[in-house]
């Protein structure tokens, strides 16, 4: 089991705690992690010359002077600065110009603020699958009050003067989690090397969570290898750690290394944490995102892929620790590859789409699926019914945004269940304001970027998994406009013409991706389908054929996101043509 330590990583702080965190500013002062961090943020001004080397008096900033800084902050926690300086033996240097001193004291504070912040509790209890650690909660809490109020303290007592307006920032993880051991139900061969990383049991998010990732799109697909790559795997469990996702109804167990920690929490957003009762199970696949490129051969150290491990009925991912794999989209595909593939080795019908039910007073509920590539303006369409939820729309329940399956009931009846319990989408094809609306409980990625993203919640495990009979089924057509006089819904009335349709995956890109231009996938979905499209196909032809047996709808819903000048009202004019479609 890990002790407490700190890490400090470019841009990240994380602390990995056995014991309680500091008291009161004094245990806080004291601290090997704040001397370590002080060490870092002096070293930084010192390196740029700043001004704020005017406190010191000198052009370099000794051990000796930090100490003499480390002394000088514990006393002006509870003492003014008249009193400070006779106690701290040559302290006087510090207070010649309080208002630089005061300036050093609010650099430290933002420097602090400035890090992604990560603290992990390792617990013993079995408790903590069972109900809240409120203890850690309120010791999360405790140490967030206790910085803010260390700085303010400080600065009341080297001014004099206190302020008028408090602004209650987020000051101390920005990330907690508690973590435990788990004896794991996975083989022998995996167990050795997987059984001292902790599982992540609770996680505390303080959100609006706001960063920019090393890069803005993902590229490419997921290859498969014929070589199981775990078995060159050397996972340090000082610095991995694990999040067991229920994606849809498979367990895939995702380590992440916490070089990218912000990147993979943001899952909390996306799919459900496994309970304990969950983890008795075997995990139908387990992802490694952030291994070393020494554990990796060299012809694959520029790509993400995976292995389909026969023997033990596992699949395996891995996204190498290289910065051009540092988007979100790379986490979350490749979760998502994994378990689209293992639904069409049970024999259901994994689909790139939306899929939600509409509820409109006086009808029937109807289910509606909408396929289509990235940007192809399913998530963009789905959100444009929020913004005309007039009061003939009494619920919109979604079921999935971007991934789910398909199964067929006993009754004969086409039935959809979702994958995950948020969305990540595009700042730029959300209606205006939505997305700040949601602000206080979002990740933001990239806000200042093309392809800006934000991952937030929009649905429960229990609605994903309920399985909503299928009432339509529409391929999101982005790229051609709407004709005079149509609509922006075409039914297809052949089979074989819908396929041939589904199958060309034409979308016009967003820039989501690396592509530009029109571009055409196998059945819109890179993520499991191309790679398997012969077992696809079979599946693919008994689900349309059971579509047309049943009278479902399928056809085209033209979105216009692709068509210049009309990536906001596309959207909305094809939700308010499908109201009224299905209104009759």
């Amino acid at each position: 089991m890990k002790k407490t330590s700190f890490q400090m990583l470019e841009g990240k702080i994380v602390l990995w705690l056995r014991d309680r965190v500091c008291e009161d500013a004094d245990q806080l002062l004291s601290s090997d992690q704040f001397r370590k961090f002080l060490h870092r943020c002096l070293g930084d001004i010192q390196t740029k010359n700043s001004k704020l080397m005017g406190v010191f008096g000198g052009s370099t900033i000794t051990d000796k002077d930090e100490e003499k800084l480390i002394a000088t902050l514990k006393f002006l926690t509870n003492l003014p600065a008249e009193h400070v300086v006779k106690l701290v033996e040559g302290s006087d240097v510090f207070f010649k110009d309080k208002s630089l001193f005061n300036a050093l004291v609010e650099h430290i504070y933002n420097y602090w603020r400035h890090f992604q912040r990560l603290i992990v509790s390792q617990s013993d209890s079995d408790n903590v699958d069972l109900k809240p650690n409120t203890t850690f909660n309120r010791t999360i809490e405790h140490l967030t009050t206790l910085i803010r109020n260390t700085y303010r303290e400080i600065q009341v007592n080297i001014t004099g003067k206190y302020p008028r307006i408090y602004r209650q920032v987020s000051a101390g993880a920005e990330i907690a989690a508690i973590t435990k051991l788990k004896n794991l139900d996975i083989p022998e061969n995996y167990k050795q090397k997987l059984q001292d990383i902790g599982i992540i049991r609770q996680v505390l998010l303080y959100p609006p969570m706001i960063f920019n990732s090393k890069t803005n799109k993902r590229t490419g697909f997921y290859e498969e290898v014929k070589e199981n790559p775990f078995e060159k795997l050397n996972l340090n469990p000082e610095k991995w750690l694990c999040y067991p996702a229920m994606v849809g109804s498979l367990l895939i167990l995702v380590y992440f290394s916490t070089d990218e920690f912000e990147l993979n929490f943001a899952m909390c957003n996306l799919f459900e944490m496994a309970t304990g009762p969950d983890l008795k199970r075997k995990p139908d696949a387990m992802m490694f995102f952030g291994v070393d490129s020494k554990d990796i051969p060299e012809e694959l150290r520029l790509k993400s892929y995976f292995y389909d491990d026969k023997k033990n009925d596992l699949l395996i991912g891995i996204v190498p620790d290289d910065d051009s794999f540092g988007y979100f989209g790379y986490v979350k595909k490749l979760v998502l590859t994994l378990h689209n593939i293992r639904m069409m080795k049970i024999g259901k019908l994994p689909f790139h789409g939306a899929c939600f039910q509409l509820k409109l007073a006086n009808t029937p509920p109807k289910t509606v699926l909408v396929m289509g590539d990235t940007g192809a303006g399913k998530s963009e369409t789905l959100e444009a019914f929020r913004s005309i939820a007039s009061k003939e729309i009494e619920d919109i329940t979604i079921i999935a945004d971007d991934m789910g399956s398909l199964s067929i009931s006993e009754k004969g009846e086409v039935m959809a269940c979702g994958t995950e319990i948020g969305a990540f989408v595009r700042l730029d094809d959300l209606q205006p304001g939505y997305a700040f609306g949601q602000i206080d409980r979002a990740v933001l990625m990239n806000a200042n970027q093309v392809n800006a993203r934000v991952v937030i919640p929009v649905t429960t495990y229990e609605t994903i998994m309920l399985g909503h009979k299928v009432d339509y089924v529409l391929y999101a057509n982005n790229y051609d406009p709407i004709p005079d006089g149509e609509i922006a819904i075409r039914r297809v009335n052949d089979v074989e013409k819908a396929l041939d349709i589904f199958r060309s995956g034409r979308v016009m890109s967003k820039g989501t991706t690396t592509t530009t231009g029109i571009v055409q996938t196998y059945f819109a979905n890179v993520f499991g389908p191309h790679q398997y499209q012969e077992l696809h196909e079979v599946l693919a032809k008994k689900f349309f054929d059971t579509f047309y047996a049943n009278q479902v709808f399928v056809g085209e819903m033209l979105t216009q996101l692709g068509v210049e000048g009309s990536e906001r009202n596309g959207p909305l004019n094809a939700a308010r043509d499908l109201l009224k479609l299905i209104k009759g």
